[in-house]
């Protein structure tokens, strides 16, 4: 990445290239941490890019993807569990990482709600728990349902886990009717030693921090697993509610503690900025004293309905932030530089550590981010870490906050050995030879072997069967490398000839090792499920660079049919033209995507296998959204102008809430322009358009908020 080059001095194609790095690394990681219970990279890192990435954003907004981490939160359920809606977004929270960043929180609310500057805005003030997310139904006083948070909008059903937890009640009383209790499941520091000493006594599996013990644990298919296991849970929040609990934060927490919940007594009410950051720093003076983990602390408006009033960006309450502690540091030797090939041919280094213990966790591996980095410079050729580089067999200083994979921060050249070799980067790929080339504007190398490299092949392959994309029951990435190994598939119409290729004969798949009869009939059986699928899962299935599960909901709803969509990007090939106009039109879709795009299906062994693959597939066309009796579900609306009865950020939400797109431009594409004071040429390509355009009134009047 480019992340060593301020952002204040990135070009636009640096920025491009970075959003599209981070989104890959963030969406890995959220894998890892929220579903794997198997965090990658530390807690710091991932805030540090998450940040990054965010700044770069607001830099260049129209850059920002549609599968931008920063509309992510979690990740999608683990198999092994029955799934959960919830009836309220489980959301994720913004993150402030020093005092600046609190006040301009404070003040970002006070512009929002108008509110005077020498007014007092209260808010709680709370440790942030490092543990797992639980949501609790409660109906009538009884405890119905538990679920983990998932990806926000789904979570895995661990109800009969939940119910073995000691400060977990089963029953309450007054209560409403219907109460879903929010909070954190955590294990004590020194329940979790004695965990570890249990487990290795046993021969068993122990945990590297208190955080994954009690995921693991909460996360266990048989319930007295878990019963067997030191959990607790502290309530911090709620979901749906059929009355209100109280009128502010505070009243709530006390009414539920009152009920027999466990509620953190370190919680406090802040009148200002100062009163917020004073007690950050006395509750970071007794983290090490708590006996339970705590990464921050988080604030959060008191009054409930200033917080209605806030609402939620997609994926955090603007009412709430973690402010988050520092990272901690270590030094280790180098043992070894690894390159691992991703799905786009990215060559990505990665430290190979003598293993080191930092804050209690014991780690190994280390990012190097990319060949710059290592040679101790950025992608201009300007020095970093005062231009010392990294060799193998140094003492280097690694950096995390909570997870096993950190970053290597600096090098202590008082211990290099005199025969040490400056590093040498790979210009071919270690996996298939062919050459690896770094592109201008790119921050990474990138191995040119496409489907004939083994590591590409098989990456697409999986992507192809993830979750979000085929989603085949059966054939997961153990089966997929298994099949790819003995050169059952190379590609994935391949998956689709399975049955008729190795369903009987010599080589049956149920003759297999690990396989029978009824398991290879099962999977035959959710490969064909798989013919009949939406548009959207055929464009992300494919694994074309920088088109993500967002952007392949946006492709897929703009374009309707695979036969449109396949149209659309064979006579935009000339990258000119009402094709590619209409490319870049879509909202989230920008130059680098759009040029992805043409180009995988420009490429002739490409497309052909997209031809293949399509052939054997019955592609259901895409369904537009629709909210019952909003008068502008579906339409794409434009603001311009100043808007003076409400922020514009309130009437972009509005907007959002009832089913519209806000798009920050006016093309042939838009179906409404609010106007107000101001407008310029907006107003004036509307107007040459013959596009609808009423004032702010009319808008309050439209969606009957006047």
């Amino acid at each position: 990445m480019t992340q060593d080059i301020a952002v204040s001095e990135l070009t636009e194609d640096q920025a491009r290239a970075e959003l599209a790095a981070l989104a890959e690394t963030l969406a890995a990681a959220n894998d890892a941490y929220h579903r794997d219970d198997a965090p990658e990279i530390s807690d710091a890192e991932y805030d540090a890019l998450k940040r990054r990435n965010a700044e770069i954003e607001a830099r260049f907004p129209s850059l920002k993807r549609p599968d931008s981490p920063s509309d992510q939160v979690g990740a999608a359920p683990a198999e092994g569990f029955s799934k959960v809606t919830h009836a309220v977004r489980m959301m994720s929270l913004g993150n402030a990482f020093d005092e600046t960043d609190v006040e301009d929180f404070d003040a970002s609310l006070r512009r929002y709600l108008n509110w005077p500057g020498d007014e007092p805005l209260a808010y709680t003030a709370e440790p942030k728990i490092d543990g797992l997310s639980l949501s609790l139904r409660y109906e009538n006083g009884k405890l119905v349902q538990a679920a983990t948070r998932g990806d926000g909008e789904m979570g895995e059903n661990v109800t009969a886990n939940a119910r073995t937890i000691d400060t977990i009640p089963t029953e309450i009383s007054g209560a409403p009717d219907v109460l879903e209790v929010r909070g954190e499941v955590y294990m004590r520091h020194d329940d979790f030693e004695a965990l570890n000493e249990s487990q290795q006594a046993k021969g068993g599996k122990t945990f590297a921090n208190p955080r994954n013990a009690a995921a693991g644990s909460l996360r266990q298919l048989n319930p007295e697993i878990t019963r067997a296991r030191p959990l607790a849970f502290f309530a911090y929040s709620w979901g749906e509610l059929s009355e209100p609990l109280a009128d502010t934060q505070m009243e709530a927490i006390n009414r539920l503690r009152d009920m027999g919940f466990q509620t953190n007594d370190l919680t406090r009410l802040c009148d200002t900025t100062q009163d917020m950051i004073a007690h950050y720093r006395a509750i970071e003076a007794q983290r090490a004293t708590l006996g339970y983990d705590i990464d921050g602390v988080v604030y959060k408006v008191n009054r409930l309905d200033l917080q209605a009033r806030l609402g939620f960006r997609s994926t955090t309450p603007r009412w709430a932030i973690a402010h988050k502690f520092p990272a901690e540091l270590a030094w280790t030797r180098l043992e070894a530089i690894d390159i691992q090939v991703g799905r786009t041919g990215a060559l990505s280094p990665v430290a190979r550590l003598t293993p080191v213990t930092v804050g209690g966790v014991v780690v190994s591996n280390a990012t190097l981010h990319n060949e710059d980095y290592i040679a101790g410079r950025d992608s201009k050729g300007e020095v970093i870490r005062d231009g010392k580089d990294i060799r193998i067999g140094d003492w280097v200083q690694v950096y995390r906050a909570g997870d096993v994979i950190p970053k290597v921060a600096d090098v202590d050249l008082s211990k290099r050995a005199d025969d040490a070799e400056p590093y040498a980067f790979p210009t071919t790929c270690p996996e298939c030879g062919s050459d690896a080339v770094r592109e201008e504007g790119d921050a990474v190398r990138r191995c040119t072997g496409g489907l004939i490299c083994p590591a590409q092949q098989i990456e697409k392959l999986k992507h192809f069967v993830s979750r979000a994309a085929f989603d085949i029951e059966g054939l997961g990435a153990k089966q997929v490398e298994q099949f790819a190994r003995d050169c059952w598939i190379a590609e994935p119409a391949d998956i689709f000839e399975l049955e008729a290729n190795y369903g009987s004969g010599l080589q049956q798949l149920k003759n297999r090792e690990g396989w029978g009869e009824k398991s290879a009939q099962k999977l035959f059986d959710a490969i064909n499920e798989r013919r009949k699928i939406p548009l959207a899962r055929v464009i992300f299935g494919l694994g074309i660079r920088h088109v993500g599960e967002q952007a392949s909901n946006l492709l897929a709803t703009h374009y309707g049919s695979w036969d449109a969509f396949i149209t659309a990007m064979q006579e935009a090939q000339g990258m000119d033209g009402p094709a590619w106009d209409d490319l870049l039109g879509v909202d989230g879709v920008g130059q680098v995507m759009a040029a992805s795009l043409i180009a995988a299906f420009g490429q002739e062994a490409e497309s052909a296998a997209i031809d293949r693959l399509a052939a054997k597939l019955s592609i259901q066309d895409a369904e537009k959204p629709q909210i019952e009796g909003s008068p502008v579900a579906g339409k794409t609306v434009v603001f311009t102008g100043t808007l003076e009865k409400m922020t514009r950020a309130e009437a972009k939400a509005r907007a959002e809430a009832l089913g519209a797109k806000v798009s920050g431009s006016v093309s042939s594409k838009t179906d409404l322009l609010v106007a107000g004071p101001g407008a310029g040429s907006k107003a004036k390509k509307a107007t040459e358009l013959g596009i609808e355009t009423i004032d702010e009134d009319g808008w309050l009047d439209l969606i009957g908020a006047s």
